[in-house]
């Protein structure tokens, strides 16, 4: 999709934005710089749900979670979590979080993994704040909600847009968009211009 493709999007929102319920799963979403060798901004970010999504606060969501270091009963978040709630906050997100768990993996060269799904939280969300919103843009790239997604289109007859990164859409997505309950995927690549926190002008 060219920039001119982009604004024409953005622009079919005008009507309907303050019925748009963003999720962002940032830990997903950040993830993608992996493959697009540049980093997705907060501030960037938020610009870009706020151009979907118009309504209440809580209708733009994002999901991350809370790093305490592997000391269970540790009250002081690690630095960089932190920073990034504080960000999201900043920028006007209802910010949705649970404590990071550690689990000891000897194969782990840091003697640990590190856990915080928030799919359950999202699709909960999803389902209980339905008479709030009519579309759903999903910043995520993992399948893991289409059962939700595709319960919502068959009950509730709600439109799902899924933005993700190339090699970072599951297989899921690409068959709810097949069958009809997925109305399309957006690609992060498209819109560097908008999201390269480090992009010039």
């Amino acid at each position: 999709m060219d920039q001119f493709g982009i604004k024409k999007l953005l622009e079919s929102f005008d009507g309907k934005s303050g019925r748009v319920i963003v999720v962002v799963d940032y830990g997903n979403v950040d993830k993608w710089k992996e493959s697009l060798r540049w980093k997705v901004g907060i501030k960037e970010l938020a610009q870009i749900v706020k151009s979907f999504s118009k309504g209440s606060q809580f209708l733009r969501r994002f999901y991350y979670g809370s790093d305490y270091g592997p000391k269970d009963k540790s009250e002081i978040l690690s630095e960089w979590c932190r920073a990034i709630l504080e960000k999201a906050r900043m920028n006007r997100f209802e910010v949705m979080t649970k404590r990071v768990k550690y689990i000891y993996n000897s194969a782990n060269k840091y003697g640990f993994d590190k856990k915080c799904d928030l799919d359950v939280e999202m699709a909960v969300d999803l389902i209980k704040e339905r008479d709030n919103y009519d579309t759903i843009i999903l910043f995520s790239g993992d399948g893991d909600l289409m059962y939700a997604i595709r319960y919502l289109k068959s009950e509730y007859n709600k439109e799902c847009f899924i933005f993700g990164a190339r090699g970072h859409v599951g297989r899921e997505i690409y068959d709810g968009l097949r069958e009809g309950f997925v109305k399309d995927i957006l690609y992060a690549e498209d819109f560097e211009y908008r999201l390269n926190r480090e992009r010039r002008f």
